[in-house]
């Protein structure tokens, strides 16, 4: 870890009061060392990670970290503040803080070294140790598990630069789990008795410290409780050494602290397990410990049952409400569809612009094709693109079911979205088909099944009842309904016009610029989506999606242009990302516009929504409609009024532009953003980010 941290990395006193400006100075020292890039693109990578879990842990320690393309190796920096710092943890502040960074493409051992740290986080002595020390060349060769002076911290550098070594040293014995623990300390413990076995799992987005805190926390716990053996497998960036099948096998019970999917989960099934996030983990382990205990006592041995076991959705912390799952179940199902609406929707709307508009008429190609004639390669495109479009209701429906129950709820999900399709229920239909399946799934599975049963349940008993009933219920019970509902949605969008449309534009044009590709953007998305994913949409439907991806393409647009007009109000980093910005934009691609809203989301986001609730109504009123789902201007020839559609495109960007640039004008000029182009300008750069953001 010598590489890693120097006493240029460290910060005794830390004197930041939020966790964003704490990661801005610990990240200046990264920079001032080369080891991070841009530190602008780095801080949005940091608070994205943020966004995803508060990085704060119980004992008053932060971690905020990342892996960035903006990283040139990996590196930690360490600060230590009086006050206090708000990271998000549930018993206060944090004193400790560590900024982790790793390169897109960190190797493994590099990984393997954090890993170490991470578990060390979770040592008393070590922490101790840190905040005793008052040299920040001390506190860098404490970290580097190296021999410190022993007045800063007596006996506590030895023994933390042991144990951090001997963690290094064993974390692929540990991670592998070949030996399954030190089974002679637990001969040692009971040796008259069997131990509880349990096998755990912790992964984390990042995977870089999160993973193994928790991990090292669940060791310990084990280690603390008599007649308790645990085993972890740590899912980390680096990879993972699966658990032996044997260790598996034995176990009594198991642990998933995680918040990305489990990988090759099925080996777990059919035993006692308690599902929730990484930080629960880290947290409180020894409670990990006992509830799985209990529910080995009660019998309860159906790991795969559990609705929290899903990439999409856990069990979570606690406090976790029914309105955020939802939202993760229909999100699942709207990720899973997005790319089948993307290369349908192109392949048709190519097949139209190279055979026209009666294309859909044409005799299928297994029919007929001439290789030398136009019209039947437009036939040809337009028939796959339609064969693609044919998943979007069962993919979506089937991956909704799919986040509430994991892998049994796909048949049913798949079937109850094929028969919305059939009696005319549509995208309505394949919502709620995919609700039901789901929770048909997770009713069948809460049921007490005798033991021999157990292994044919997933293949033959879950997919036989569920899709039976699904499609029950969709068939005579529920699909008519929404049909009739679906009808009427589809007739007052063809009826909409004059105030009606422009109103409609507005509020199409605010959701696709609210958040920038999050789950706003993607309800107006899949909203526009489905309204095309007919073979011969509506004109109100085509003009619905020209007005989503003309809104969706200002944000970005808008930046860019801000960024040539005023450079003054931006940093190089910036107007860097400018450059990138115009040719994201131009491509549909409203995440170009990122970077500019985590430096500075007051400023940044209503001004895109403004152009682009402008753009939207502007769209609508002009009658554009658009066949293609997604490529931005590189679709034009696609575009119903052309000529009109970009000039909507432009009056929201200029309006964007025009806004964002008042905003940061009341503000002035940041510092050091001219003299930042000249050569030797690093550090008036940086400064000039800093006050960026200040602001």
């Amino acid at each position: 870890m010598s590489d890693m941290i120097n006493v240029d990395l460290v910060d005794l006193d830390l004197s930041a009061d939020t966790k964003e400006a704490a990661a801005r100075a610990l990240a200046e020292r990264m920079v001032a060392l080369g080891r991070v890039t841009d530190l602008d693109g780095f801080l949005a990578d940091v608070a994205a990670r943020e966004a995803q879990m508060p990085t704060g842990l119980d004992g008053g320690i932060g971690i905020p970290h990342c892996r960035s393309e903006h990283v040139t190796e990996p590196t930690l920096a360490f600060g230590r503040s009086a006050a206090g710092i708000d990271f998000g943890a549930a018993d206060g502040p944090a004193d400790l803080v560590f900024l982790i960074a790793a390169p897109a493409g960190a190797d493994d051992a590099h990984l393997t070294i954090l890993s170490s740290l991470a578990r060390k986080l979770t040592d008393a002595e070590f922490t101790g140790a840190l905040r005793s020390v008052t040299d920040a060349a001390a506190a860098a060769a404490l970290i580097r598990g190296e021999d410190a002076p022993a007045a800063e911290a007596p006996g506590a550098a030895d023994s933390v630069a042991a144990s951090v070594a001997a963690s290094a040293d064993a974390a692929t014995v540990t991670e592998g789990a070949e030996g399954g623990g030190d089974a002679d300390d637990a001969d040692e413990r009971v040796p008259d008795a069997r131990p509880f076995r349990i096998v755990a799992v912790t992964s984390c987005p990042t995977g870089i410290a999160h993973t193994y805190m928790a991990a090292e926390a669940l060791e310990n716990a084990g280690r603390d409780t008599e007649g308790v053996e645990v085993v972890v497998e740590t899912q980390g960036s680096a990879g993972f050494t699966r658990l032996d099948p044997s260790v598996i096998a034995a176990a009594d019970g198991v642990i998933f602290a995680h918040d990305v999917a489990v990988r090759e989960k099925d080996r777990f099934a059919g035993k006692p397990t308690v599902d929730v996030g990484v930080k629960a983990g880290i947290n409180r382990p020894a409670e990990l410990i006992a509830e799985v205990r209990e529910k080995a006592a009660r019998g309860e041995v159906t790991a795969a049952a559990r609705p929290g076991s899903t990439p999409v959705d856990r069990a979570g912390e606690p406090g976790e409400g029914y309105g955020t799952k939802l939202r993760k179940w229909l999100m699942s199902g709207v990720s899973y569809m997005v790319p089948f609406v993307a290369a349908g929707g192109l392949l048709i709307a190519l097949g139209f612009a190279i055979g026209g508009y009666q294309i859909n008429e044409a005799k299928s190609v297994t029919e007929h094709f001439d290789w030398g004639q136009v019209d039947s390669w437009g036939a040809l495109l337009f028939q796959i693109g339609a064969a693609a479009f044919g998943f979007l209701v069962p993919v979506l429906a089937g991956y909704i079911a799919y986040g509430m129950a994991d892998r049994p709820g796909l048949v049913p999900g798949f079937v109850g979205g094929a028969i919305s399709l059939t009696i005319g229920a549509g995208f309505l239909g394949g919502l709620v088909a995919g609700l039901i399946a789901g929770g048909v799934v997770l009713a069948i599975q809460r049921i007490d099944i005798p033991p021999v049963l157990r292994g044919i349940m997933p293949v033959v008993v879950i997919p036989l009842v569920s899709s039976a009933v699904v499609g029950f219920l969709m068939l005579v019970v529920i699909g008519k309904p929404i049909s009739e509902a679906q009808n009427a949605l589809t007739d007052w969008l063809n009826g909409l016009s004059g105030t009606n449309a422009v109103l409609l534009g507005i509020l199409l044009g605010l959701m696709m610029c609210f958040d920038l590709g999050g789950p706003v953007n993607k309800v107006a998305y899949t909203f526009a989506t489905a309204g095309i994913s007919v073979a011969a949409p509506s004109d109100s439907a085509m003009k619905i999606m020209a007005a989503v991806m003309a809104a969706g393409m200002v944000p970005p647009l808008g930046m860019a242009l801000a960024t040539v007009v005023r450079k003054k109000l931006f940093t190089t980093a910036e107007r860097e990302n400018g450059k990138a910005a115009w040719v994201l934009g131009a491509s549909f691609i409203s995440e170009g516009a990122i970077p500019f809203a985590a430096a500075d989301p007051l400023r940044v986001i209503p001004a895109s929504m403004a152009g682009g609730a402008v753009t939207g109504a502007l769209t609508m009123a002009f009658g554009s409609t658009l066949r293609a789902p997604h490529g931005g201007v590189w679709v034009t020839f696609l575009i119903g009024k052309p000529f009109l559609y970009l000039l909507a495109i432009a009056a929201g960007t200029a309006v964007t532009a025009g806004l964002v640039i008042l905003l940061k004008g009341l503000r002035g000029p940041v510092r050091g953003a001219e003299s930042s182009e000249a050569p030797g300008g690093a550090a008036t750069a940086t400064t000039g980010a800093k006050q960026a953001v200040a602001a």
